[in-house]
């Protein structure tokens, strides 16, 4: 993949809402677990997409807290790609040099389940080229009340004084805090929401919606994503460097 960014740094971390999997599938007339098939086999395009872009973070939404409320034959069939998923595509993500890494509830997983998931983030762990964070059972309200009981812990025994605690430690106490806060989130599936989705993370995050359901969601819609990224300014704050225009 040969593409002239300019002048501007493309994101170290990206991450992605993968929605429209459902309705892509029904729009074929086919089932929902199409479309989360057909979704797998997006992920994997990403993925690659972004180990070629040289961006050593890649973060997506998998399974919410709130997807427990589908129909029971969907979360099954959901779990069971997971599951087939882990199988035929961990030769690859090792060839690839790519780290997994599972974010969320994993005491609600299976232990079959658990027990493939924490054996693929072992294997994997000295892996450098890219980081794979798979958000499963996760909702980043839950993430953030995590964190605060666990400073709540340490405060009642002592160890932690309020005035201690400070955006770094507190963040330092997040599931997710072996990873980079995403530069770029994206969402796919044409709304426009985080969904509960690392809230606290991407607080300074650019974000770019696409009407594109998720499994035509192809390279070419994430190279656009990037190249929008790498035209604009991230401030954090402070006063813009670029002339004011209306342009």
């Amino acid at each position: 993949m040969s593409r002239v960014w300019g002048s501007g740094e493309l994101p170290r971390h990206v991450a992605i809402i993968m929605d429209g999997n459902g309705r892509y599938a029904q729009n074929l007339g086919k089932s929902r677990l199409y479309g989360h098939k057909m979704g797998v086999r997006r992920l994997w395009d990403i993925l690659e997409a972004t180990l070629e872009a040289g961006i050593p973070y890649l973060s997506v939404f998998a399974f919410s807290t709130e997807n427990w409320q589908r129909p029971t034959k969907e979360v099954k069939g959901l779990f069971r790609i997971a599951r087939s998923t882990v199988r035929v595509y961990t030769p690859k993500i090792q060839s690839l040099g790519v780290r997994f890494l599972c974010i969320g509830n994993k005491r609600t997983l299976n232990p079959k389940d658990l027990q493939a998931i924490e054996r693929l983030e072992s294997d994997t762990s000295k892996n450098q080229k890219l980081t794979l964070a798979v958000a499963l059972d996760y909702g980043g309200r839950w993430e953030i009340l995590e964190a605060a009981r666990k400073a709540a812990e340490l405060a009642a025994k002592g160890e932690l004084l309020p005035e201690a605690l400070t955006e770094e430690r507190f963040g330092s106490m997040l599931q997710s805090a072996v990873i980079p806060d995403p530069d770029l989130l994206i969402r796919t599936g044409g709304e426009c929401r985080l969904s509960n989705f690392m809230l606290w993370q991407a607080a300074y995050s650019e974000l770019y919606f696409s009407q594109e359901l998720w499994p035509a969601f192809t390279k070419e819609h994430y190279l656009s994503a990037l190249e929008d990224y790498v035209g604009r300014e991230r401030r954090f704050g402070r006063v813009s460097k670029r002339p004011f225009s209306f342009a």
